[in-house]
């Protein structure tokens, strides 16, 4: 019955994803800044052909090369350089951003198997790009300045699938792969002791390295205490939710004073003010001019006063980006985290872990033992090779 279940095409995971919104690799950050922003999803797939000016494209050999997220920019605005003139670097064509990885984002048919599905992300890939037919598509293609970010390629446009959307189908069906969902994670030997970790008090701009490769590997940087005990976690997926200026707060904030700045709600009032003095203090003119017109265009936060801002002279708290952007909570579109770590014990069994990452919206969950001291991790990647070894033991 499990092997019949991984005999499934992909088409049928596909239906009702959205179609992805698109950019040309000749785009600038900029514009994929721009997307980011209106986009119900938190990333932008990044193709080789130009859809934007007209909206679809018939050549053979328009891919799609890789997708963006605002981690991405996040990441590319820490660097020296554009720290010091982030308007420059928000010019540069969007495939800076890209990881110069292969393999992170394939093309797929819809025909492909579930079982060859999960090969390719076991393999390494991140994303698979699978053709779908709407109704709309027709119309956009005559029609095709209604839609220029919606990528039509041959009447046809696309959706990607993601280790998410595997473990929700496995999960659908769990009952079938009885009596493995009920083992511990522990005796499954899936906890991996391979943590990216920063300590509370350490600069956030030391672990820039580690939030980069974090979103490559799809977890996250654990914040710890000296005792190793989990305190928070500085997320990929958090900060997906945020804005660029949170560069500004990685390079002038500790990893303790990050989570609050990231935290769901608006950083705080006086979090801002010390990343503005620092920046002065460090002379980062750019990224101060650019962070101070993030917060006059963007909004403020409501749970400060107009009142405490005349008292005090200091600007109020600007929303986060998912709270100050028109955001649909549609199939793609996450929820705002916040900076608290998910956790599970060894004990728990692989079902309860599936589904609180699942609710969660992440690809991992971290492992305490009882003492609160950080066993490890558990991942969709790790979940995934479970599923595909018990296939192969019953076949």
């Amino acid at each position: 019955m499990a092997v019949r279940l991984l005999s499934h095409e992909l088409s049928d995971l596909c239906l009702g994803k959205p179609a992805l919104r698109s950019l040309s690799i000749t785009s600038t950050v900029a514009e994929a800044l721009e997307v980011l922003k209106t986009s119900d999803d938190n990333s932008v797939s990044v193709w080789n052909c130009d859809h934007k000016a007209a909206g679809f494209c018939d050549e053979d050999d328009c891919r799609c090369v890789g997708k963006v997220c605002m981690v991405d920019v996040i990441c590319y605005l820490c660097k020296d350089d554009n720290l010091v003139s982030p308007s420059l670097a928000l010019k540069e064509p969007v495939s800076v951003l890209l990881p110069k990885i292969p393999g992170l984002v394939l093309h797929v048919e819809p025909s492909c198997s579930l079982l060859e599905a999960i090969d390719l992300i076991l393999g390494g890939a991140q994303n698979l790009v699978v053709p779908i037919k709407t109704k709309l598509s027709h119309k956009r293609k005559q029609h095709h300045k209604t839609a220029p970010a919606v990528t039509i390629h041959k009447g046809r446009e696309f959706c990607w699938l993601t280790q998410e959307d595997i473990i929700r189908f496995l999960l659908s069906s769990i009952g079938l792969f009885s009596p493995l969902p009920a083992l511990s994670i522990d005796s499954l030997g899936i906890i991996s002791s391979e943590t990216l970790t920063i300590e509370y008090h350490s600069p956030a701009s030391a672990a820039i390295g580690a939030v980069y490769q974090s979103l490559l590997d799809q977890t996250s940087v654990a914040v710890v205490d000296s005792e190793g005990t989990l305190i928070g976690e500085i997320s990929p997926f958090t900060l997906a939710c945020c804005d660029e200026t949170v560069a500004a707060a990685i390079e002038t904030l500790s990893s303790g004073d990050l989570m609050a700045y990231i935290d769901c709600g608006g950083p705080p009032e006086d979090l801002v003010r010390v990343v503005s003095t620092r920046l002065k203090e460090r002379k980062l003119n750019g990224m101060l001019e650019h962070l101070t017109m993030s917060m006059s265009c963007g909004g403020f936060s409501s749970s400060s006063s107009s009142s405490d801002e005349e008292s005090t002279g200091a600007p109020m708290s600007p929303l986060p980006r998912s709270l100050r952007h028109s955001r649909s909570m549609s199939y793609s579109a996450r929820m705002v985290r916040r900076a608290e770590a998910i956790v599970c014990h060894p004990k728990s069994s692989l079902v309860a872990v599936m589904i609180q990452a699942i609710s969660h919206r992440v690809n991992y969950v971290w492992v305490m033992e009882d003492d609160c001291s950080l066993a490890g991790i558990v991942t969709f990647s790790d979940m995934l090779k479970v599923f595909r070894e018990h296939l192969e033991a019953i076949a």
